[in-house]
């Protein structure tokens, strides 16, 4: 469904603005690739929060209090 709107959208734009339409599928991937590493470090970090949260509540856990 998402990827069906993104193509509609960009169908809009090409009708309206073909040369923008054009730089966005050219320069799509190049900021996928300068935004991959954001994602990463994100996912990185969620990571490290859910680690620390898990050692909180682990006393809690063991005490069965829910």
């Amino acid at each position: 469904m998402k990827f069906a709107l993104l193509v509609v959208g960009w169908c809009i734009l090409f009708v309206l603005c073909w040369p923008i339409a054009l730089l966005l599928v050219l320069f799509a991937p190049l900021i996928w690739l300068i935004a991959l590493p954001f994602r990463l470090a994100g996912v990185a970090i969620s990571a490290v929060f859910a680690l620390i949260r898990g050692i909180l509540f682990l006393p809690a856990r063991l005490l069965g209090v829910r």
